[in-house]
């Protein structure tokens, strides 16, 4: 059976200072976090990716950190994503080619919300790969060769000075992409109030922080995810 693993990812409140933006239509931006690491190569800054989001004046001329990394998003190559920490690592080295990973960024709203949007800020399902191949460890890419290194090479962590991946994941050109509309996980009572995708289909319970959790799906679960992913936001949820 299929599985699923949903990442939280993207800016907030802390870094850079602000979330990127959703409507009531469920269009929105996505907005990556600063650069914390030296980089071995150059990498964008805020004001190069030329943002609606109104970026704090002493961040925008800050390196971004393009991860997960879409290909129709400014500077974005391929469909590649890694990260250094374990608790996002091992769930995710638990799947497959051909699994899907779907990415999740806190947003705030704009606008009067529908009746399925939380009504400040809220998770929301942005985008998603299909696994191209399995996912490899931060030692299984220090072991490749330079010729299979390379389809990473557009990725964020492997453009640091240092690095520091423990999972590297590469998506299928043909079954990824960042959403046209973003999809809600939390409910519409609150950002903090997870809906029935985390409570009912994951295997999260929906408690505590949940949204900066890595939220797990298998069997029918997967499926509803994969349909969510398939529609890339334009189907409602009420109709999955």
């Amino acid at each position: 059976m299929p599985r699923a693993v949903a990442i939280n990812v993207g800016a907030n409140t802390n870094a850079p200072g602000v979330r990127g933006p959703v409507h009531p239509d469920g269009r929105f931006e996505f907005v990556p976090i600063p650069e914390p690491e030296p980089v071995a190569e150059p990498v964008p800054t805020y004001r190069d990716l030329d943002l609606e989001t109104a970026i704090p004046n002493d961040a925008l001329d800050s390196p971004v950190h393009l991860d997960p990394e879409f290909a129709e998003y400014p500077f974005g190559e391929r469909y590649t994503y890694g990260d250094p920490f374990g608790v996002k690592a091992r769930p995710l080295l638990d799947l497959d080619a051909g699994d899907l990973v779907s990415f999740y960024a806190t947003l705030s709203m704009v606008g009067e919300p529908t009746a399925r949007q939380p009504p400040d800020w809220g998770a929301y399902l942005i985008g998603g790969f299909e696994l191209a191949a399995d996912p490899i460890s931060g030692e299984e890419y220090r072991a490749l060769p330079a010729s299979e290194r390379e389809r990473f090479a557009t990725n964020a962590h492997c453009k640091r000075e240092t690095f520091d991946a423990r999972v590297l994941l590469a998506g299928d050109p043909d079954g990824s992409g960042l959403y046209d509309r973003a999809i809600p996980l939390s409910a519409p009572t609150a950002g903090v109030d997870a809906n029935e995708l985390v409570t009912d289909l994951s295997s999260d319970s929906g408690k505590g922080p949940w949204w900066r959790r890595p939220l797990r799906f298998d069997g029918t679960a997967t499926e509803t995810l994969w349909r969510l992913h398939e529609a890339r936001g334009r189907e409602r949820l009420d109709s999955v």
